[in-house]
């Protein structure tokens, strides 16, 4: 019988996913899956891990659920303590929703608050960047800027986001540029922006420290985000950083911007937050935002039902709990570089792989036709499908995405293994990786 959930594809079911430990999936086809993606880079502690599954029974047992109109739960006093323990960045508060698209909604609506609660509600526009991706729903849709995503949906989505350029260095920067001219010319691009819409009517720009699975594990030349930083501060703007995907620890550091030498505005978290034990998601607010609106009019205009949720707090609470305390980080740089360096022994080479690229335990490797002259596949040919099912028979879930370069063009592999996994686990993943990589292309029609 097919089902009758709305499955992402409306042709073929997929296995049932039956039960998971470490990072292990075990399916409905009697197949044992290496999670080595950890789904959309979410299962950052594995599957089944017991002092999660115990904090939220005890949860479970205290109170499931309270109304946010009413209450706070302590719980999720506890995880903003702990997340905002130092207050990094002069980040102060967070604000706990159910999804990285919802968090994004909550990041645009509360920049447009605090611009009004100064009495500048002239600001109403938004710089995002091309092949960026923030979320699902309408408002996150249309700030980012996946072309693919965004179509169908192009007549429902905001006039009031704008798009520049990704900091792509690999396939962007021309041969004659050096870094520094790279980030220069893209710096210029986004202050003509600032200039063409008129800096004071930009409330925020909005980027990902390092690109998610829109353009596949993309870092930026050292740099680029100090000169964002100081574009937006000259304008008044506020700077939103997306780490839905690379934050809470993916990239070797707590929060990705760690490593850029700024710090955000406002942060958008959700993946590793929580672990995928439930969902949750939120965002980071530095001291000044929560200053100018509690001066105001006193509350955030916007609220959902099940925010701070205590059952998803108390998860991700104890999966925050258990990354400080077994100094998981520590593991995700070993790991990470250990992935790195066995990506490139494998693959390195490849005549069809373009790039290896990432940081932490988050890597991608983008396929092309010709290593030298960077040219596509045939998107027809949906060839990171290909890699995905190849791998999926050698026991790997892996995570591809087409569109890389344009929305249409291009193919690129993901690779997010949980923050758990160990050396023997790399060099067996990067093994059924890149024999999956070389059978997809084999499967190619010459």
């Amino acid at each position: 019988m097919r089902s009758r959930l709305l499955q992402r594809n409306l042709r073929s079911d997929p296995p049932l996913a039956l039960s998971g430990e470490g990072i292990f999936i075990h399916d409905s086809n009697g197949k044992t899956i290496i999670d080595g993606s950890g789904g959309a880079a979410v299962a950052c502690l594995g599957h089944g891990h017991p002092r999660v599954l115990a904090a939220m029974q005890a949860q479970m047992d205290r109170l499931s659920y309270a109304h946010t109109a009413l209450y706070s739960c302590e719980s999720a006093e506890q995880l903003a303590d702990l997340v905002l323990d130092g207050e990094p960045g002069g980040l102060t508060h967070l604000y706990l929703c159910s999804s990285g698209s919802e968090g994004a909604e909550a990041a645009i609506k509360l920049a447009r608050q605090y611009h009004v609660e100064r009495g500048e509600a002239q600001r109403t526009n938004f710089i995002a960047r091309r092949q960026s991706y923030h979320g699902n729903t309408l408002g996150a849709l249309a700030a980012g800027g996946n072309m693919m995503r965004r179509a169908l949906y192009r007549p429902l989505l905001s006039d009031a986001f704008h798009h520049v350029s990704p900091c792509y260095a690999w396939r962007d920067r021309r041969d004659e540029e050096s870094d520094a001219d790279y980030v220069a010319r893209l710096a210029a691009e986004l202050e003509a922006e600032f200039q063409r819409l008129g800096p004071d009517t930009v409330a925020a720009f909005m980027a990902e420290p390092v690109v998610g699975a829109t353009l596949g594990c993309v870092t930026a030349l050292p740099g680029y985000f100090k000169a964002v930083r100081e574009i937006c501060d000259r304008h008044g703007a506020l700077l939103i950083l997306d780490e839905v995907m690379c934050g809470m620890g993916r990239t070797g550091t707590m929060h990705a911007w760690e490593q850029e030498g700024v710090a955000p505005d406002i942060q958008i978290v959700a993946k590793g937050l929580g672990g995928g034990y439930q969902p949750i998601g939120g965002i980071l607010i530095a001291g000044k935002v929560i200053e100018a609106i509690a001066q105001g009019s006193g509350g955030f205009m916007h609220g959902h039902t099940y925010q701070a949720h205590p059952i998803a707090s108390a998860a991700a609470l104890a999966v925050q709990q258990v990354i400080r305390e077994e100094r998981l980080l520590d593991n995700v740089k070993a790991m990470g570089a250990l992935l790195e360096q066995r990506l490139t022994e494998r693959l390195g080479n490849h005549r069809h792989v373009g790039d290896i690229r990432g940081r932490g335990l988050f890597w991608a490797v983008e396929l092309v036709t010709d290593r030298a002259s960077k040219a596509v596949f045939d998107p027809a040919l949906q060839l990171h499908e290909r890699v995905k099912k190849e791998a999926y028979e050698r026991g790997l879930a892996c995570y591809p995405m087409g569109g890389t370069v344009d929305g249409r063009q291009g193919n690129h592999v993901i690779l997010a293994p949980p923050y758990i996994v160990t050396r023997e686990q790399v060099e067996t993943i990067v093994e059924r990786f890149g024999d999956a990589v070389e059978a997809a292309i084999a499967s190619v029609p010459a």
